[in-house]
């Protein structure tokens, strides 16, 4: 099903997107991800990324959005991106956390080639549990996440239903 929200912004909605779970978590750590990509089957490769952190026992997925199809910003020229958000939990630390993620982006055949460019999968850490994090590499909560429609719409409408 899909919801067209305006020209430039659709919600679609499947049997992964949104979820959420029944069972309570025992796991330290609420984590917020966001996801993204506009390269090849996009919705097949995140109901894939949702199949895996239900199968591996380090996280317990708790809810996840809609997905948003939105235009792209900073390179303009390329595909539109899904972009969803994925609430889970997990006694992984934080920086366990961040190279599962990398390693995860791996394995779904992300490249950087350069900022902005188009991806298979971008996974970035919106929040971790109440951490505040600003190294080089990593930064908690997510830099712009409050000012970025493909973050705040699926982020609204996973909390607000």
């Amino acid at each position: 099903m899909k919801k067209k929200l305006n020209d430039d912004l659709t919600l679609y909605y499947s049997s992964n997107f949104p979820y959420i779970s029944k069972k309570q978590s025992r796991k330290k750590y609420f984590v917020t991800i966001g996801i993204g990509g506009n390269l090849g089957n996009v919705k097949k490769r995140f109901d894939k990324l949702f199949l895996y952190f239900m199968s591996d026992t380090r996280f317990d997925i708790v809810m996840t959005s809609p997905l948003l199809l939105n235009p792209p910003f900073g390179f303009l020229e390329q595909n539109h991106f899904l972009n969803g958000i994925i609430a889970l939990q997990t006694n992984l630390s934080v920086n366990e956390f961040f190279k599962n993620m990398q390693r995860l982006e791996n394995r779904f055949k992300r490249t950087r080639s350069f900022k902005n460019a188009a991806r298979t999968l971008d996974i970035d850490i919106i929040f971790f549990h109440n951490k505040k994090i600003n190294t080089d590499k990593l930064t908690i909560p997510h830099k712009f996440w409050h000012t970025r429609e493909s973050v705040v719409i699926p982020l609204e409408r996973m909390l607000n239903g």
